[in-house]
């Protein structure tokens, strides 16, 4: 299905307006978000391969044109241009599963103005969202420290998009797999799942419904046990019939338990199944948790082994949008280069201008990330010597960088319309986002109260900065 009309219809009216003004400037666009989500300390990037896609496919297709035309809004002129539209332009990203920081250009565009207009909306739509469920999901792994999380979301997704890339977002994130088969099979991701209520309801006893799952699953037998009373009920059923498994040359994976107590029931039940001699019998919970809920039962001793986790991480449930942004920060005329700027009262609100790169600086000794820099993408950092960053806005801040390396972050996925980048599979972005989180300090990473990491901004562009700034002070 084309998917060029996924767009604001400004897009297309600015697009018509710029081909009868024949305009055919050169612009830049960064995309960049300006507040971490749920109060924390960074974001895993996340949607860059589905980027790709977009605009590797990007075409109006006849029925699109078609529709447009029905609008009365579009000339038959642009129309025609329209039928052989096609992205020829340049994007350089961060690579997808990478921790990020506000304020820095996380997608850089370099196109054709009608070209880089159009396509800021999917941008926004694919990268805020990924963006922010692989960040919730993040946050909900650290919480679970290394348990195993499964992302149990689908049915309270936001629509069936929203549940397939969020459950491979949440895999990029740091959850073990997905309840979501169809997204399990498009991502080679692996299905994880038990069984429901209704499986209990629909025999005649709690015991028979265990025994018949038990007897199809034998290996992977975990029991739910909270269907009608989970310590008096649920779990002594649970433990004949791993008994019976054991008698037949098997072992039970365990129980799960979906409500109640979590804390006060998975202590009871971990002593029960001790007791009744099967010690290797995980304990999974789910009920409404996100990395709040899984902290407190960790902080208390809930004997918990694995979390499905559902709701609150598939809608992000309290930060339900990331906010990132797609602002214009330089137009190209005649071979010339002209920075551009967007001034507001909330100096948090004006976007850096020129064409730009990011460095990530790590400390040789510890190989341990300091600070990002932001500079104008001809600039060089000279690794050799001593190098001293200020914050952006509080400039008295300031630190002396010595014996580090220097990454640019900003790496090639589009030139003259070209895919030149690197496809990588779900799986290996989520190993690549666990590698790159090892290179963050602690401080920064933790859920609540988090240290606020440097990200800074070079001489020359704070300078073509306030110079803008400057230019623009007493225009009315």
């Amino acid at each position: 299905m084309s998917e060029a009309l996924l767009t604001d219809f400004y897009q297309l009216t600015m697009m018509q307006g710029y081909f009868f003004e024949k305009k055919d400037d050169v612009a830049v666009f960064d995309m960049f978000y300006r507040k971490n989500p749920s109060n924390g300390g960074y974001a895993i990037f996340c949607g860059v391969n589905e980027v790709v896609d977009y605009i590797k496919n990007l075409r109006f297709s006849d029925d699109d044109i078609k529709y447009l035309k029905s609008l009365g809004t579009f000339k038959d002129e642009f129309l025609n241009y329209l039928k052989t539209f096609k992205f020829n332009g340049e994007i350089y990203a961060v690579e997808e599963g990478n921790i990020v920081f506000p304020h820095e250009p996380l997608l850089r565009v370099k196109a054709n103005i009608m070209e880089a207009q159009l396509i800021e909306t999917a941008i926004l739509n694919i990268l805020n969202f990924q963006t922010l469920i692989a960040t919730k999901s993040s946050r909900i792994c650290k919480a679970a420290n290394n348990d195993l999380v499964m992302e149990f979301g689908l049915r309270r997704a936001q629509d069936r998009s929203a549940g397939i890339y969020g459950a491979k977002a949440a895999v990029i994130g740091g959850c073990g797999g997905t309840a979501n088969v169809l997204a399990a099979k498009m991502f080679d991701i692996k299905p994880l799942g038990t069984h429901s209520h209704s499986w209990i309801q629909s025999f005649d006893n709690e015991i028979d419904a265990f025994r018949a799952y038990a007897k199809m699953y034998p290996n992977t037998a975990l029991l739910l046990v909270d269907t009608y009373d989970t310590l008096k009920s649920g779990i002594p059923n649970a433990i004949k019939v791993f008994k019976e498994l054991r008698a037949n040359g098997h072992e039970p994976l365990g129980i799960r338990i979906d409500s109640g107590d979590l804390e006060y029931l998975t202590k009871i039940a971990r002593k029960m199944l001790d007791e009744a001699g099967f010690k290797n019998a995980k304990i999974t919970a789910s009920s409404d948790l996100d990395e709040y809920s899984i902290e407190q039962l960790k902080l208390f001793g809930a004997k918990i082994d694995s979390w499905g986790v559902g709701t609150r991480l598939i809608t992000s449930h309290d930060s339900p949008s990331l906010g990132g942004v797609y602002k214009l920060s330089g137009i190209e005329r005649n071979g010339n280069f002209e920075p551009k700027i967007k001034i507001s009262n909330d100096p948090r609100k004006i976007n850096n201008p020129g064409y730009k790169q990011v460095y990530r600086l790590y400390d040789k000794d510890n190989g341990k990330a300091v600070a990002d820099l932001i500079t104008l993408a001809d600039e060089k950092i000279d690794e050799s010597k001593s190098l001293e960053i200020f914050h952006p806005l509080y400039t008295y801040r300031r630190k002396k960088v010595e014996n580090f390396t220097a990454e640019p972050l900003l790496k090639p996925l589009f030139i003259d319309g070209k895919f030149v980048g690197n496809k990588r599979s779900v799986m290996e972005i989520a190993k690549y986002s666990k590698e790159q989180k090892a290179l963050i300090w602690d401080e920064y990473l933790r859920n609540i109260n988090p240290q606020v990491y440097k990200v800074d901004m070079s001489n020359k562009l704070w300078n073509l900065r306030e110079k803008l700034i400057n230019s623009h002070k007493n225009f009315n």
